[in-house]
């Protein structure tokens, strides 16, 4: 199945994915401010599902959800970005991020239903083992939506041959043990890791974690297909919640100059 994912890698160019919590810090400037990303070129937008308990994100990442939740977002309003998001450029793929308890709760085959709808081409489900994913790697294969995989520093060639049996889109790779946002990622063992994981599989290879600006970006984008960048943006919602216009204002030169980063 070739969908929005596959083409976007189908040139050489490195990709920008970006990540936002959906709903942050509400429904109105959160859609400005993935449609100010999009504007700036990003290649792949990834809307984080607000959950109360994301044990692998850091503090940012669980306060814009905290954020979020209590602004009263729930799936339908993420399905709603994901939808807006398509208008704004018909051709971006739309990732949506989260934890598998959502998805159970709202029912797997009426979520997956809501994606397609949506025009979602992708889900990275953080705390989804490949052991659990038949009922849910099913339905996906059913819609032609894509299974994102995550591949960490511990990943021995055994997990990862199980990992890639339905992996599809590209792979994130974990470029950091722990959790989002915190430490920057060395250099010389992502190469590593990425000419390991490019020996078993055709499919991009794009880390995040830790990749806090265009500098890192330019860096990681070397060694990989594309950078992701979450907290740092999210960081810019946390520090500005009283002024929405700053927010915009910032986030429209930050991304502007993440974009700048993937030229190599």
């Amino acid at each position: 199945m070739t969908n929005l994912i596959s083409q976007t890698f189908k040139n050489n160019e490195k990709k920008l994915v970006t990540f936002v919590t959906g709903g942050d810090p509400d429904y109105a400037t959160s859609l400005q401010i993935i449609k100010t990303i999009i504007n700036n070129g990003a290649d792949i937008m990834e809307i984080g599902m607000p959950f109360s308990d994301p044990m692998a994100d850091g503090p940012t990442i669980q306060l814009s959800s905290n954020r979020a939740i209590s602004k009263g977002i729930g799936l339908e309003n993420i399905f709603s970005l994901a939808s807006e998001a398509k208008k704004i450029k018909h051709d971006l793929p739309i990732i949506l991020m989260g934890y598998y308890n959502l998805i159970l709760y709202f029912g797997i085959e009426k979520f997956v239903k809501k994606c397609k709808k949506n025009g979602v081409d992708g889900l990275i489900i953080v705390d989804l083992q490949p052991e659990e994913d038949e009922d849910l790697i099913n339905e996906l294969k059913n819609n032609e939506i894509d299974l994102i995989r995550l591949i960490t520093p511990t990943t021995n060639e055994e997990r990862l041959k199980l990992i890639l049996k339905n992996a599809s889109g590209f792979l994130y790779y974990v470029s950091v043990m722990g959790i989002t946002g915190q430490k920057s990622a060395d250099l010389n063992d992502l190469a590593k890791s990425v000419a390991f994981i490019k020996k078993h599989t055709n499919l991009p290879v794009v880390p995040g974690f830790g990749i806090k600006n265009s500098i890192d970006v330019n860096n990681i984008c070397k060694i990989a297909d594309g950078a992701v960048v979450g907290s740092s943006i999210i960081k810019i919602i946390e520090e500005n919640l009283n002024n929405k216009d700053k927010i915009l204002l910032e986030i429209n030169r930050f991304t502007k100059d993440l974009k700048d980063g993937t030229k190599v």
